[in-house]
């Protein structure tokens, strides 16, 4: 039996750029799949505009500590500084980075969501982008920048999609949307 492909969403519960979450998480499930998000607590997640304006609001389905990685077909990292910044000294989002990398599934991150590979060691060997601000913590992390709105590697064994800022958001569905594709292909039913 084919199960329903599941993609989880890693934030704060403060500080996400409210399109690089909710744009991503209605289309996909618009698509069908099942969308978790995760945030260190279960209090509302309060989204932001460009940085600087309140945005909406959003529940989160679980809580950081309460992932199991294996459930999930794709890993998302939305970014936000605020967010990002944060979401990088959680030992629960660094953990779910290894469990998705280290067992060759997807992970698309947008904007400063990369952080989060250079603080989980990922992003040693991988061409990505992001937003310009962290190309060169992303370069000391052993990356290789590149100023594109899709970025896509397959290095070290799991596929890596990145974009650089909310402009940039249609490639990334398109990026997510062939990786969710691949994957689910390559694992075949479950």
């Amino acid at each position: 039996m084919t199960r329903q492909t599941k993609v989880l969403a890693i934030v704060m519960n403060d500080g996400v750029e409210q399109d690089e979450l909710l744009v991503p998480v209605r289309h996909l499930r618009d698509d069908g799949v099942e969308v978790d998000i995760a945030a260190p607590e279960r209090d509302d997640i309060r989204t932001l505009v460009r940085d600087k304006e309140p945005g909406e609001t959003v529940r989160p389905t679980l809580t950081l500590d309460e992932i199991d990685p294996a459930d999930y077909d794709l890993l998302l990292i939305p970014g936000g500084t605020l967010n990002a910044d944060s979401l990088r000294m959680r030992q629960e989002a660094v953990d779910t980075v290894l469990a998705f990398t280290t067992s060759g599934r997807p992970v698309a991150a947008i904007c400063h969501g990369p952080w989060l590979l250079a603080e989980a060691g990922v992003a040693y060997g991988k061409r990505l982008t992001s937003f310009p601000s962290l190309r060169t913590d992303l370069a000391n992390a052993g990356a290789t920048w590149a100023d594109e709105p899709l970025v896509t590697d397959d290095a070290n064994g799991w596929r890596l999609v990145t974009s650089r800022n909310p402009d940039d958001l249609e490639h990334f569905l398109r990026g997510i949307d062939t990786a969710l594709r691949r994957g689910v292909a390559a694992v075949g039913s479950r």
